[in-house]
């Protein structure tokens, strides 16, 4: 059965809902914040999601509705609305799996600004950590990521593991790091070392020695970003 009517459906009640709370005042600094790429609605995040959760739930939705309801998100003009889809896809990633990253990174690559990216970037890590803990290794989809055309599915790939802790694939982490060192582009110089400064936490030795071994190929923003809070 298409999901089309039930996407649809909910799109509208979506689109209604945050249009009501439409503010022109708070619209105009929010556009000029994101260097005026992006129309808003001028709706910040508490009262955006507390308008979602209004909202009947989708705990029984597929991942192919979720994925469409999203995409039908991304094509509404005003920023909120990729927020909202984020959100969503955030809350409920657990229903999301691996079939699901084409459409993930396929996002990313539509209306990117580090905001959407960096959060689709969260969706992606929490679905390739539910993969491990299942048993599945989705993580060589990142592998061929971080090679892509698009600086911002680069971007993904170096930050996907952010929050893993114990659980992050070290190797993969510093090996990423490396490969990315030469690029001159200031979100992924800044991703690199959000990166490591983010896996410092938990283990700072580690990050301690790679920057000591290879510093001196990473910018100075890298660098001062990675050892942010190694004393």
């Amino acid at each position: 059965m298409s999901n089309q009517p039930k996407v649809f459906a909910l799109l509208a009640q979506i689109e209604g809902a945050l249009r009501a709370l439409a503010d022109a005042q708070q619209a105009q600094p929010m556009r000029a914040y994101m260097q005026d790429q992006f129309a808003f609605l001028g709706i910040h995040a508490t009262p955006r999601r507390q308008a979602l959760r209004a909202l009947p739930g989708l705990k029984d939705w597929t991942a192919p509705a979720l994925l469409a309801l999203a995409k039908a998100l991304w094509a509404l003009p005003e920023r909120e609305f990729q927020y909202a889809a984020v959100d969503l896809l955030a809350k409920y990633h657990r229903q999301l799996d691996l079939q699901s990253l084409p459409s993930l990174i396929a996002l990313v690559q539509r209306k990117s600004w580090w905001d959407s990216v960096d959060a689709l970037a969260g969706v992606v890590g929490d679905i390739l950590l539910q993969a491990r803990q299942q048993g599945h290794d989705g993580q060589h989809t990142m592998d061929s990521c971080l090679g892509h055309s698009n600086v911002w599915v680069r971007r993904v790939a170096m930050l996907h593991q952010l929050g893993w802790k114990e659980q992050t694939d070290e190797s993969r982490l510093l090996t990423y790091a490396l490969r990315l060192a030469s690029e001159p582009d200031f979100f992924i110089r800044k991703a690199i070392g959000w990166a490591l400064r983010d896996y410092a936490r938990t283990r700072p030795e580690v990050i301690r020695a790679f920057l000591a071994q290879h510093g001196q190929v990473f910018s100075g923003l890298t660098r001062r970003e990675a050892a942010k809070h190694l004393v």
